[in-house]
């Protein structure tokens, strides 16, 4: 055995250990932590931004993407959203111990089905270091530990953020080994953490596709995950034409690196040349490069703007990057099979002021967030008011879209009696 595996070992023991501590801690114990670690980023933030100088300088000499550096980057708005994702969970309903429902048994018997936690949560992650705030607090409220595995871009900015949080448990009483981190850049070290089911509980990567399957192919722990964020919108005959130009922009160009970053513009055919035209050229202005159908090749052509044909694979693309492929389809129906066919079933939206054609797509588009006139990009658990997510899953079992604290417990029967025995 390598020296590798049993440091993963000995992380995954401490994590058990620590996980039964963890689920039994008072509310306001663990709100407290979470409101020291908030105003302990606040007060480190020279020191924090000195780790992540360290991680931007080596991710430009190995050539990282603009969109992966942006990623990367500790900016006063991702400082702020850390902090301010920490208060909010703290201030969220601590889902320990609350009941599903319970009832009474003929027999006597009191049944309780009630919330607790999972245990141990490994996260497997790349380029961001706010996840590893936002998964530590997330775990921490809802009574886990958690093993931290970030991606080697962000070694030195992961390793701070975590070190903070632990502080703020020590300093509280609490064992800092409800929240750790694999302080090795080593491949090897996932492979060995990936057969711990005897200590981890779950596994939930967040990152490129290439990272999930091999999470997925090789973990001997149950995996929440999802593979790409293909997310579609679909502009009506019916739509509101300023609207649906400003929400389709939104979600391809104000973060085009993200998950739930629009990838495909359906339209519909009848508002094609009088949507297209100006969209697509604002979209051209802004350097954003157009793949179209060959309807759409034609309207760019009589604009004068550039654009390449789509093929077949780039209606299966998650480019995350300002790469957009247009389709114009024949109606609301078409929209939808297009929508099944190449989706990944993350997050897709319609514009349309006809409430017939939405709750059509609401209905029928078996994605895990479905929108009406809303930018793909608020598919996220602070925007939807979760405080924070620990991913976004398009799993069917125990969690589907963005993760918060509810979706980080499970439950168990708690049953009274007075003495029955079964006959």
């Amino acid at each position: 055995m390598t020296s590798v595996e049993d440091s993963v070992i000995q992380l995954a023991q401490q994590a058990r250990k620590a996980s039964r501590v963890c689920g039994g801690l008072s509310t306001d114990l663990k709100d407290k932590v979470l409101t020291d670690c908030a105003e302990k980023i606040e007060a480190q933030v020279d020191s924090l931004r000195e780790e992540n100088a360290k991680d931007l300088e080596t991710g430009k000499e190995k050539g990282l993407s603009s969109a992966m550096l942006d990623r990367l980057t500790l900016s006063d708005k991702t400082i702020d959203s850390m902090t301010s994702g920490l208060r909010e969970v703290a201030a969220l309903a601590d889902p320990v111990g609350e009941a599903h429902h319970s009832w009474r048994r003929p027999n006597g018997l009191e049944i309780s089905k009630v919330q607790v936690p999972i245990g141990v949560i490994a996260i497997i992650y790349e380029s961001r270091p706010n996840v590893t705030i936002d998964a530590a607090a997330l775990c921490f409220k809802a009574g886990n530990a958690t093993i931290l595995r970030g991606g080697s871009e962000a070694f030195h900015s992961n390793r701070a953020l975590a070190k903070t949080f632990r502080e703020a448990c020590t300093e509280n009483g609490v064992d800092p080994n409800v929240v750790q981190t694999l302080e090795t850049t080593d491949r090897a070290a996932v492979g060995a953490m990936l057969q711990l089911n005897e200590y981890i509980d779950v596994v939930i990567p967040r990152g490129g596709k290439s990272l999930i399957e091999r999470v997925v192919s090789e973990s001997r722990i149950p995996v929440i995950k999802h593979y790409d964020g293909i997310c579609h919108v679909y502009v009506d005959k019916d739509a509101d034409l300023e609207m649906a130009a400003e929400i389709s922009f939104n979600s391809k160009v104000q973060r085009p690196g993200v998950c739930n970053a629009m990838e495909t513009l359906l339209v519909h055919k009848d508002i094609a040349p009088e949507f297209l035209t100006p969209h697509l050229e604002r979209l051209n202005e802004t350097g954003v490069e157009v793949r179209g159908c060959e309807v759409t090749m034609g309207l760019f052509a009589e604009s004068g703007l550039v654009a390449k044909p789509a093929t077949e694979e780039d209606w299966r693309e998650e480019y995350l990057d300002l790469i957009l492929s247009v389709k114009i389809v024949p109606d609301i129906d078409a929209a939808i099979d297009h929508i099944e066919n190449y989706g990944s079933h993350h997050t897709d939206a319609i514009v349309t002021e006809d409430w017939k054609a939405a709750r059509k797509f609401q209905r029928e588009v078996n994605s895990a967030s479905v929108m009406v006139n809303a930018s793909t990009r608020f598919s996220d658990g602070q925007q939807y008011g979760l405080g924070a997510e620990i991913g976004i899953s398009t799993d069917k079992l125990h969690a589907r879209g963005p993760m918060g604290l509810n979706d980080l417990v499970t439950t168990k029967y708690l049953v009274s009696g007075e003495g029955q025995v079964r006959t």
